[in-house]
């Protein structure tokens, strides 16, 4: 199935500036990515057939780990399963922009932030108004903090890493967004324990976990910040 080629050097700006940090790709599942992605959509390709054996053999991985990563890309829809067999796999190979949780910040409604403001990402108030609340979600791509999921937009809720009864404050270093389901169930818990709690649960693997407490370090240390458009 061929298709135009598309940018080299934006889709990987893309994914490396907006996709594997909303997504929080291990380096396995980068890899995994890119060596799809230069044999399909980088040659015109959109679904690409191949086998686990290959894929590791290419990438110098062990098989389990190439099929962990795959049902990781699966899961977070930049690989669409088309077919599956012995004889190998028929994947549909997204592009960044194609991938739901790179889509959202097309849609969100714009932050206005006083220009007074602007240049002082610290002294804002993300829950003062609606647009600012929808930065941050759209700085985690329309999926839950913690438990990874899409989030509707009837079931949006942001939440404080550190409550505000122990003083959590509403910096962007300090708001995450997340599920209606997941806020009710975090209740007063630090974002660390309920991490850990959805692990405990079933509802994370160990891998998500360790990806979202270093996620939560990133979020803290002002690493991963709300995208405020030109005034």
């Amino acid at each position: 199935m061929k298709t135009k080629k598309p940018n080299a050097e934006l889709v990987w700006k893309q994914f490396e500036d907006l996709l594997a940090p909303r997504l929080r790709l291990y380096t396995t599942e980068r890899a995994v990515y890119y060596h799809l992605l230069r044999h399909s959509r980088l040659e015109g390709k959109s679904r690409l057939h191949f086998s686990v054996i290959w894929l590791a053999r290419n990438l110098c991985l062990s098989q389990e780990t190439v099929r962990k990563a795959l049902r990781g890309l699966v899961r977070h829809r930049a690989l669409l399963l088309v077919h599956r067999s012995k004889a190998g796999h028929v994947m549909d190979v997204c592009l960044p922009e194609e991938v739901p949780a790179a889509r959202v910040n097309s849609v969100q409604t714009p932050a206005y932030v006083p220009s007074s403001l602007r240049g002082k990402l610290e002294e804002i108030d993300f829950m003062r108004t609606r647009a600012l609340r929808q930065a941050i979600h759209a700085r985690e791509g329309g999926v839950c903090f913690y438990c990874l999921r899409l989030i509707g937009p009837g079931m949006q809720c942001i939440d404080h890493v550190m409550p505000r009864s122990r003083q959590g404050s509403n910096s962007y270093r300090n708001l995450v967004a997340c599920c209606l389901e997941c806020n009710s169930h975090k209740g007063e818990r630090r974002a660390e324990d309920f991490l850990r709690l959805l692990y405990r649960e079933g509802r994370l693997t160990g891998a998500e976990l360790i990806r979202g407490l270093q996620s939560l370090k990133d979020v803290s240390a002002g690493k991963l910040r709300p995208v405020l458009p030109p005034v």
